[in-house]
């Protein structure tokens, strides 16, 4: 049994007059990789905005470790990716790396170990000292993910981590989110890579606004009788198409 760490109730989110978000619950345990997977325009990075304070749900209630969000205090516990680089483009690989060391209160021997280790892992070594204004667009999602994996995170939060980077980096990518959740690291991810969604211990599938498919993904393979997380969310995404048909 896991110990739910981020819980989201009876959720209700409208931008205008479209309801992005209808009535989502959604329990994340502790421990686990949790893939959402959606089509874009889905909801996936207003879930994710919900759970670290950034947007407020219209209505509904979200809670990390127990403790109602917006919550200051809980963010020095959550590693977040954006879909968008928060960089500084004149400053190098490495400064930004200790910039976001120095706002994450890890100072000295730490921040240098901690610093190599996630410049390792997303294979950035090389180019750290180079300003991040001369970096492609694949290397500023790396350096974004290594920002992400720094500290003494209890969760991720990673929105479509691996956009740009080739096979063989995002398989060592998902060695290292497999290592973090073996010491009990709770890590949520939203792809496009059906993919990678095989390699998650559980999937959460959004569509029209709810989510409307939740377990593991050999159960979800089972549940639809096909063979790839690709085609549970194809043969998912053409029954919520015919049922919209005959509202």
């Amino acid at each position: 049994m896991y110990n739910t760490v981020i819980s989201l109730n009876r959720i209700i989110k409208k931008f205008g007059k479209q309801t992005v978000l209808n009535n989502i619950n959604f329990q994340i345990p502790q421990g686990r990789i949790i893939g959402l997977i959606g089509p874009s325009g889905a909801g996936k990075s207003t879930i994710i905005k919900i759970i670290l304070g950034m947007e407020i749900p219209d209505s509904g209630q979200t809670t990390v470790f127990n403790q109602q969000m917006p919550n200051r205090l809980l963010l020095g516990k959550i590693g977040y990716m954006a879909q968008s680089d928060a960089l500084y483009e004149q400053l190098t690989g490495r400064e930004n790396l200790q910039f976001y060391a120095d706002m994450k209160a890890i100072k000295g021997r730490a921040a240098n170990q901690q610093i190599q280790h996630v410049t390792q892992v997303v294979e950035l070594t090389t180019a750290l000292d180079k300003r991040v204004s001369g970096y492609s667009g694949g290397m500023k999602r790396r350096l974004s993910l290594a920002i992400a994996l720094l500290g003494f995170n209890q969760i991720l939060i990673l929105d479509e981590p691996t956009v740009g980077v080739d096979p063989a980096l995002r398989r060592k990518i998902w060695t290292e989110l497999q290592n973090l959740r073996n010491q009990g690291k709770t890590i949520l991810v939203t792809t496009h890579v059906m993919d990678e969604a095989e390699l998650t211990d559980d999937v959460a599938l959004l569509l029209g606004g709810q989510i409307i498919a939740y377990n593991d993904p050999a159960s979800l393979k089972q549940a639809y009788q096909v063979d790839s997380i690709e085609d549970v969310f194809l043969k998912a995404e053409a029954q919520q198409n015919e049922k919209n048909l005959y509202r």
